[in-house]
């Protein structure tokens, strides 16, 4: 119910003003007050190394390059002078001026990761009661569209060859085809191979502890004859001893594989095969091969436990990002459709259409 009288003004206003004259004070001293009582507010160059140290390592690998070119771009500067406005800006030059990778989509990835970035640090600032959330520049900044993944299953032609052209290159085929099955058996990320233990092996039940981004851990089956590969590799190459903490998948020195082994991997496997390089394949498409392949044969609830997604509703569209339909089952439609047969459509959907 409306309490506004004539003229627009409300009694409950009309009284604060009252009490503020008879105290001798305006709102503008309230306003002042409550600004005096905060804390200075800091500069970059201040503020971004004490939320880096606070940071978990997932966060600051993704986020930490972002506020490194902030503090470039804005170091002197305190957190309340740039505007929403040039915070944009800054995710523009910072876009155009991306490496530009055989994957990329147009810089999307890289400035929708850096407002995600400055809503980070910003954040930061407002619950250390440094700025208000009204004040807070990077929470009125949108993140840029998310283009539709190109990414889709490969067949199991395209798979063989893949794996064929890893074991027959290289200066390391024991550790690509190693990599390759991993990834091809668990679905998991990167990021879930290279923190990978020799503890996390579980070897009774064939498990393996999974922790991928968001600080997630999960236990994921894997074959008998991949964990054996998997407990010989470290003995081969680490030391030997079954509980270490130390990472698992090494170079024939022993030294731990990095993110630069899967990037010359798929480069060299490029070369072999052209259209893993123009398409952009990576080991990400091995993760969309194999949990296509569990949702079209066990269905969705088990594809979302083998992706390792959140049970909650509102995860729903991550897995749903990788049970498309796929190229080659689109083509089995046209050859369906046309009566012709169709370069990617399965030999088995060829045989029925001829």
């Amino acid at each position: 119910m409306s309490t506004e009288v004539a003229g627009g003004s409300r009694p409950e206003v009309d009284a604060a003003l009252l009490l503020l004259a008879r105290l001798g004070l305006s709102p503008h001293d309230l306003i002042a007050g409550a600004v005096a009582s905060r804390p200075p507010v800091p500069t970059f160059a201040e503020f971004v190394p004490q939320v880096a140290a606070a940071t978990t390592p997932g966060t600051l690998k993704a986020y930490g390059s972002y506020w490194n070119r902030v503090v470039e771009q804005w170091g002197l500067r305190r957190l309340d002078e740039p505007t929403p406005l040039e915070i944009a800006q800054l995710g523009k030059q910072l876009r155009a001026g991306r490496v530009i990778r055989r994957n990329g989509r147009s810089g999307a990835g890289t400035e929708e990761n850096y407002v995600a970035a400055m809503r980070c640090l910003y954040r930061r600032a407002v619950d250390n009661g440094l700025l208000s959330q009204a004040d807070n520049p990077a929470a009125k900044v949108p993140k840029p569209k998310r283009g539709e993944s190109t990414r889709h299953a490969l067949t199991d032609a395209r798979l063989a060859e893949i794996n064929e052209v890893a074991a027959t290159t290289g200066n390391d085929p024991a550790l690509d085809t190693l990599l390759l099955r991993f990834h091809t058996e668990t679905g998991c990320r990167r990021g879930g191979a290279l923190s990978l233990r020799r503890r996390d092996l579980d070897e009774k039940h064939c498990l393996v502890l999974l922790r991928e981004k968001g600080e997630t851990q999960r236990w994921q089956p894997v074959s008998p004859t991949l964990m054996r590969h998997l407990v010989a590799h470290w003995n081969e190459r680490g030391d030997g001893n079954p509980r270490s903490d130390a990472q698992l998948f090494r170079y024939a020195s022993g030294k731990p594989i990095t993110y630069r082994r899967y990037d010359g991997l798929w480069v060299r496997i490029g070369e072999h095969l052209p259209s893993v390089a123009t398409q952009g394949i990576s080991a990400h498409w091995l993760r969309h091969t194999v949990i296509t392949w569990v949702e079209r044969t066990f269905g969705y609830a088990i594809a979302r436990a083998f992706a390792g997604h959140a049970a909650s509703g509102g995860d729903t569209a991550s897995t749903i990002t990788y049970i498309k339909a796929s190229l080659t089952e689109v083509a089995a439609a046209v050859a369906a459709l046309t009566g012709e047969p169709h370069p990617l459509a399965d030999e088995s959907v060829q045989a029925v259409v001829s």
